[in-house]
């Protein structure tokens, strides 16, 4: 086609210099003879398939005599891409909500819910160092906290060189927007919880690696779940040095409780002689905890929404409850797997969005 539009073109130029109709008549010769060659070319079945193997290359623009590619248009300064909005859907479980969340809600500082049920507003991350703390298992981004009690922490492990620790290792707080944990915790959710280790921290910074691999050291002397089981902390791996920390860490006012394995609660009954034994009622007995020491803050001044647990029982905690705790029953299974058999594994249907309290959407959706 392109070829016939030229010999027109040829025969119009030629002979309109002559006179009008010559040119018209030529012109009209060469749409005839184009006519009868495109009549004989083939028309094509399909579409060309060039398109998906063409090498497409960038946009070029010759710059003496060379082509190069065209240079791209450069970001305006200030220029930041909007976020998609995130849609909430109600049935959903929370825990892939909040356990996508890589940063804090850009809002004032709140623990909303319960400790069980909830979410963290404004939240704030303990630094991963310290001059005597270091924050483990960083890659779960679980060193948040409202800043009440990243400020406790930091004033335990400042005061814990003075009662023979060297200072602390910091395990789980809670995610940025707190919420349900993908795996792990059923508490730790509105910001006020932490795990401090029954390990020492060395005398030197841990790498990335080892934070991730090393392991808190178990105080138990032996397995809790047979019967008549010596249910003590091993002499070789506990030291006062273990319960003065924790004695300093229940008796600072913030802290509503703490949670340890039956074994510690008992070493900490025999540890205290003085009269001065309020600090030993916020210890509770609880499930494992004999790795580390469970600390939970009461509710802070100004978190609307925020609902504490009833206090502990009166008294220091060292009579019958924990002789229960202490006892076959709450460890040896009534009903043991037969030789051979899997244990029955129940697993608990995750919690929905649904269930936490309405202003924890607003915290998911902050920008």
């Amino acid at each position: 086609m392109t070829r016939c539009r030229q010999t027109a073109r040829t025969f119009n130029a030629l002979t309109l210099r002559k006179n009008h109709l010559a040119g018209m008549a030529g012109l009209l010769a060469a749409v005839l003879i184009c006519g009868k060659a495109e009549a004989s070319t083939p028309v094509p079945t399909a579409k060309p398939t060039h398109a998906a193997t063409q090498d497409y290359q960038p946009s070029l623009q010759v710059v003496a005599g060379v082509p190069v590619p065209i240079k791209k248009r450069s970001v305006p300064d200030g220029y930041v891409p909007s976020k998609p909005k995130l849609v909430l859907y109600s049935q959903f479980p929370a825990k892939n909500y909040f356990g996508a969340a890589d940063g804090p809600a850009p809002l004032k500082a709140r623990s909303i819910g319960s400790y069980a049920k909830g979410c963290l507003a404004g939240g704030a991350s303990l630094p991963p160092d310290g001059p005597t703390w270091q924050a483990m298992r960083l890659s779960r981004n679980r060193n948040w906290g409202h800043p009440e009690l990243i400020d406790y922490l930091k004033d335990l492990a400042t005061d814990a060189p003075s009662v023979g620790w060297n200072g602390l290792l910091v395990g789980d707080l809670a995610q940025p927007r707190g919420g349900p944990m993908i795996s792990g915790h059923a508490s730790h959710q509105i910001g006020l919880d932490a795990d401090i280790w029954l390990t020492e921290m060395p005398n030197r910074r841990l790498s990335t690696k080892e934070r991730e691999e090393i392991s808190a050291i178990s105080m138990l002397i032996g397995p809790m779940d047979i019967k008549g089981a010596d249910r003590r902390v091993d002499p070789a791996k506990w030291s006062n040095a273990h319960a003065s920390l924790i004695r300093r860490a229940a008796s600072d006012k913030r802290v509503a409780r703490i949670f340890v394995s039956p074994t510690i609660k008992k070493a900490l009954c025999k540890f205290e002689k003085s009269k001065n034994r309020a600090w030993l009622g916020k210890v509770r007995p609880w499930w494992g905890h004999h790795y580390h020491f469970h600390v939970r803050l009461s509710c802070p001044a100004g978190s609307k929404g925020c609902k504490n647990q009833n206090p502990p029982p009166p008294g220091d905690g060292c009579g019958k409850h924990l002789t229960y705790w202490l006892s076959d029953e709450p460890w040896v299974p009534k009903n043991p797997p037969k030789p051979g058999e899997k244990p029955k594994v129940v697993k608990k249907r995750a919690m929905a969005l649904a269930a936490l309290p309405k202003a924890c959407r607003t915290v998911l959706t902050a920008n």
